[in-house]
Parts: structure tokens; sequence; C-alpha cells
């Protein structure tokens, strides 16, 4: 099998899947910034990959989607949809025909509905990092809590009224100078993220929720959502690669 590499190009971090000889799989992930500074450059044709440095020969196959598809062209790459790769690479890691797909990552958030193993429809937000990773950085960063000690936090959340990566940060020092517990103020940044996309859930209410992206790693958001909705939500192997997944599981 001729390689193939698999690239997500996200607003945070860049996600790499290579497959070589052999069908052996590897994974990378790297920071957007440090991608593009350590590994190509740029050419007449696009961003040109430095495929040495990835151990693979210059006609390995290259596919690309992502956040910053637009931004930045891959030269020689073979483009997909994001909404594409992502629902590709959810069906490729579940198993699974029909279900809603949910992905936050750090800047933006998709709800893609599946059914059949064809996409029905779907809604993207990346106007705000409200719903995404970098609002749950700003809030704990406000809490004094790593993210691994916010994502404990689920029961009881105190009621916020901003979604605001930016003006959240007010409420929160509001709320902690009137005595709210740290807690509950960690449950209700955690509520916060699901009651950006609520909307759009609940207009055709989901079955059953794949959550994916690297905000899946939050066990208080699938928690919130099961207890919302009452259905299972399943968190695949590997939620961050989702999308470069399904890249090179066609």
């Amino acid at each position: 099998m001729k390689e193939l590499i698999g690239i997500d190009l996200g607003s945070r971090s860049v996600k790499m899947a290579i497959v070589r000889v052999g069908d052996a799989i590897e994974y990378f992930i790297y920071d957007t910034s440090l991608f593009y500074n350590r590994f190509g450059s740029p050419s007449s044709e696009g961003f040109r990959l430095d495929l040495e440095k990835f151990g693979v020969s210059k006609d390995a196959k290259i596919r690309a989607t992502g956040y910053g598809r637009n931004a930045l062209n891959i030269a020689d790459a073979e483009i997909i949809p994001e909404i594409q790769a992502h629902a590709r690479g959810a069906i490729f890691q579940t198993g699974l025909s029909d279900f809603t797909l949910i992905d936050l990552g750090g800047q933006d958030s998709k709800i893609i509905r599946i059914a059949g193993r064809e996409i029905q429809d779907f809604y993207m937000n990346d106007r705000c990092a409200a719903s995404a990773g970098r609002y749950l950085e700003n809030m704990a960063r406000i809490l004094g809590l790593t993210l691994n000690e916010l994502s404990e936090f689920f029961e009881n959340p105190e009621p916020l009224s901003s979604t605001c990566a930016v003006f959240g940060e007010s409420e929160l020092v509001a709320k902690m100078a009137g005595g709210v517990e740290i807690a509950k103020l960690a449950a209700g940044v955690n509520a916060q993220i699901i009651k950006r996309f609520a909307p759009q859930l609940e207009s055709k209410p989901p079955g059953r929720i794949v959550l994916v992206g690297g905000v899946a790693f939050n066990g208080a958001i699938s928690k919130l959502l099961a207890a919302k909705y009452g259905v299972p939500v399943i968190i695949p192997e590997r939620p961050q690669y989702n999308g470069v997944i399904g890249l090179i599981a066609v």
C-alpha cells in the first residue's frame, strides 16, 4: 500500500496520522504554529511538507482537512471537507450507522446528524470560542483549577449567563467574590458548553451521541449530556484524532 498522510489543521493544534508500508498507523499532534514553522515551507503551490521529517517517501499520498484548510493550502494534498472527515472518522471508530456526532475542539464546535451512515444535516459554530476548549482553559485559569480538575465537576452547576470566553471571566470573578463555591462554578462552566449548542440538539433530540474533539476528555461534559438527553454518550478510542482518522479510513 502506498504511504498515506492525513492532516487535520486545527486552530490550536495539527493532528496527523501516517499510514506506513505494512499498514502500520502512527498518530502525531503538534501546536499549529510549531507545525508551520518546522515541518515545511510556503511555495507557489501552497504549504509544502518536508516529507523526510516524517520518514515517508516523496510520493506519499496526502489528504488534508480542518479549520485551517482554506487559510493555507497543503501542496499536492487532496482536500476533504471537515464535516465529511469527522463523519467518516466517527463511523469508522464506533462502527455505528445512526447517531448524532458532537465535535468540540479548541475554537469551534460541530453537530452532525448521521443516519444509515450518511450525513443528514449539520451545524457548525466557529464564530466564538464559547463552546470549545479555549473557553474551558480560560475559565479553569480563573477558578485556579487544571483542566483535569475542572472535568470532575458536574453536579449542582451554578447558573451562568455568559457563554463568552472573555466576558465569562468577569462573571466568574463576581460570583467568587460573592461566595459561590468553586465546585458549583466549575460545574456551571461545564454546563455552559452544552448550553451553547443545546437549541440545535433540542430541535431534533438525539437517540445516541458520539462525542469527539479535545473537549471529549472532559468527563463532566459527557455526564451532563447523558443526564440532559437521557441517551448513551459514546467517546471513541481516539476522540482528538477523529477528523484525521476520517481521512485515512476512506
